[in-house]
């Protein structure tokens, strides 16, 4: 049974289907189908196991520094490892 209905799709979308439609030889319609045929037979993406952060107690090595500013703790460490060439 086919049944007739109306949708609204954004102008781009409807103009790219209709060219597709064309290429291939058929209808929008069969674009239309081939679309949600595809659409509801792909399997939904797995689901990721939940974040745990495991944290550990105790005083930091250094207090001043903001974990926050990573950028920051490269630059450091890029200063750190910097050896003036000689002349």
């Amino acid at each position: 049974m086919v049944m007739r209905t109306t949708i609204d799709l954004p102008e781009p979308l409807l103009k790219n289907a209709k060219r597709r439609a064309a290429e291939r030889g058929v209808t929008l319609s069969m674009i239309v189908e081939d679309a949600l045929r595809n659409h509801f037979a792909s399997k939904p993406p797995a689901t990721m196991p939940p974040f745990r952060l495991y944290t550990v107690r105790g005083k930091l090595v250094r207090p001043d520094l903001d974990l926050d500013r990573t950028s920051a703790l490269l630059v450091e460490d890029d200063a750190s490892s910097y050896i003036p060439e000689k002349k």
